[in-house]
């Protein structure tokens, strides 16, 4: 299980309704997207922080894994305003460090609200209920079938990658990009068999089109959701607050 699912599970929010967390993470997306960069987009992420490492207890170091990747290519994306490319060349840009500023807060705060999400909702929790939304099955059981393959394949890599390692796969240079061809076949012919497999499994129980899957009886939150309101209500006031104040 990787690090992010195994923390949604140990979650102190895992046994509240998916709806109750969508409302809050979601909420305070369309804040990081719709309110100023500065300071709303400050606002909302120090209020998901807040939230994450208190009541949510999400693992402040998993977090910080978790976000290291999406930062990496916003602030990818932020050094490209920094230059204007031209007739006269390439040179800095009037308004690039304001550009590059907006932009990694937006995506910064962005981020943090999807990882509060992900980091206190299982999907195994929410692929069952989106039929209930409009989502056709077939769309569910694929993205559930994929979901479940995932870690199948990463099991699967890893072992691999051990066993090329034990034999002196990694040794040098040349080894290494061997072992990563063969690593690469060998995971294709495993998920096509385990494909196969699965086909014949759904095939021989009956399959009509649709997985049906036990779901925790789990009631949406009125109170929860109230409370999610009142703090996107409070960050979109703050904000503006801010904004009248500050120069």
């Amino acid at each position: 299980m990787l690090p992010i699912d195994a923390a949604a599970h140990a979650s102190s929010w895992r046994r509240r309704h998916p709806a109750d967390k969508a409302v809050l993470s979601f909420g305070l997306l369309g804040c990081a997207v719709a309110l100023p960069p500065w300071p709303g987009a400050v606002v909302v992420a120090v209020t998901v922080l807040v939230i994450a490492l208190g009541p949510a207890r999400v693992p402040g170091r998993r977090l910080w894994r978790a976000a290291r990747a999406p930062l990496g290519f916003a602030v990818t994306g932020a050094v490209a305003l920094l230059v204007s490319v031209g007739g006269a060349g390439v040179h800095w840009a009037d308004e690039g460090p304001r550009h590059a500023g907006e932009l990694l807060a937006r995506t910064s705060a962005a981020g943090l609200a999807m990882l509060l999400f992900a980091f206190t909702t299982p999907l195994s929790d929410v692929l069952p209920r989106l039929t209930r939304v409009g989502i056709p099955a077939a769309v569910v059981d694929v993205a559930a079938v994929m979901y479940r393959m995932l870690f199948v394949l990463y099991d699967t890599t890893v072992r691999i990658n051990a066993a090329q390692a034990g034999r002196l796969g990694h040794r040098t240079r040349r080894a290494r990009w061997r072992s990563v061809a063969g690593l690469g076949s060998a995971v294709f012919v495993q998920a096509f068999a385990r494909a196969q497999r699965l086909e014949a499994g759904l095939a021989g129980r009956g399959y009509d089109g649709r997985l049906r899957v036990l779901v925790d009886d789990v009631r949406i939150s009125r109170a929860f959701v109230l409370g999610s309101l009142s703090v996107v209500a409070a960050v979109v006031a703050a904000t503006l607050l801010l904004v009248s104040v500050l120069p």
